[in-house]
């Protein structure tokens, strides 16, 4: 039986890829309506996807990223409303920025222990109900992340719309600079991993299948897909692991090759990024 692809759901696909009408609604029919299918089917026939595919019906709300005093831990939230109108009252940010203090404060385990902790002595889920009589929007909180490092730098993008906290593995002269721009980094390039080590196999294999996909319809040989798979593997790795990645500020070096200038053997044991409804 085949799924009814509405003219809805072509723009929505249309809106996330930047492909044409035509090629989306074909990705769709193909998928049988998985969204994620139908972009790797576009993938594979060598449309040009745009790297974003955010732009899915996000909520409003605010991202709040802080590091502790000492700079050895740091915390990101994500408390959301409903219009940018509210998003951007002051109260509201304010709210946020309690919240996420508390959660630096605690350091606790998990959202749900978020939502338990008190400030001025009622819980954090309670007051997220109170806010959202008050305000006439859901209010709620929706992303709750951490990292400890020898050195945490937080960094906040674009209005609250994106948070970013970057562990590198010390503190000493001119590590807090260098992290605010691999912080920056993180935000604009979105990094699928620190490194090669740390992408996921299912990422790998989809890569590979992807680029021998490609590698066949382009009419290459047989004996050469495996090999010229593995040469779009690690141009994926450079253009997707954060030490890899050149450095938005300096293209002659990568970030590994920019932190080790910085101090000998730097690099980055761990990062977050929230966006906004992402």
């Amino acid at each position: 039986m085949s799924v009814q692809i509405s003219a809805s759901d072509v723009n929505k696909l249309r809106q996330q890829t930047g492909a044409g009408m035509m090629d989306c609604k074909k990705a769709l029919v193909e998928a049988n309506g998985d969204f994620e299918a139908a972009v790797d089917y576009l993938r594979k026939k060598g449309a040009k996807v745009a790297a974003s595919r955010q732009d899915r019906d996000s909520n409003e709300g605010v991202i709040i990223a802080k590091a502790a005093a000492d700079g050895k831990s740091g915390i990101v939230v994500e408390v959301n409303c409903e219009t940018d109108f509210v998003a951007k009252n002051a109260d509201f940010v304010a709210f946020a920025e309690s919240v996420a203090d508390a959660a630096l404060a605690n350091s606790p385990a998990t959202l749900e222990d978020l939502k338990a902790l008190e400030i001025g002595g009622t819980k954090i889920a309670d007051l997220l109900i109170e806010q959202t009589g008050k305000i006439g929007e859901k209010i709620d909180v929706s992303k709750f992340e951490t990292v400890a490092a020898d050195k945490v730098v937080a960094y906040i993008h674009g209005n609250y719309r994106l948070g970013v906290l970057v562990g590198l593995s010390a503190d000493a002269a001119g590590v807090e600079e260098a992290g605010k721009d691999v912080a920056m980094q993180i935000a604009a390039m979105n990094p699928v991993a620190i490194d090669k080590d740390g992408v996921d196999t299912k990422t790998i294999e989809r890569e590979l299948e992807i680029a021998k996909e490609q590698i066949r319809a382009e009419g290459k040989p047989e004996e050469m897909v495996e090999k010229i798979a593995q040469g779009k593997l690690n141009k994926f790795y450079k253009e997707n692991t954060l030490l890899n990645q050149e450095f938005v500020k300096d293209s002659s070096k990568s970030i590994a090759q920019f932190l080790d200038s910085v101090a000998k053997g730097l690099t980055v044991t761990a990062f977050k990024r929230v966006q906004l409804g992402a």
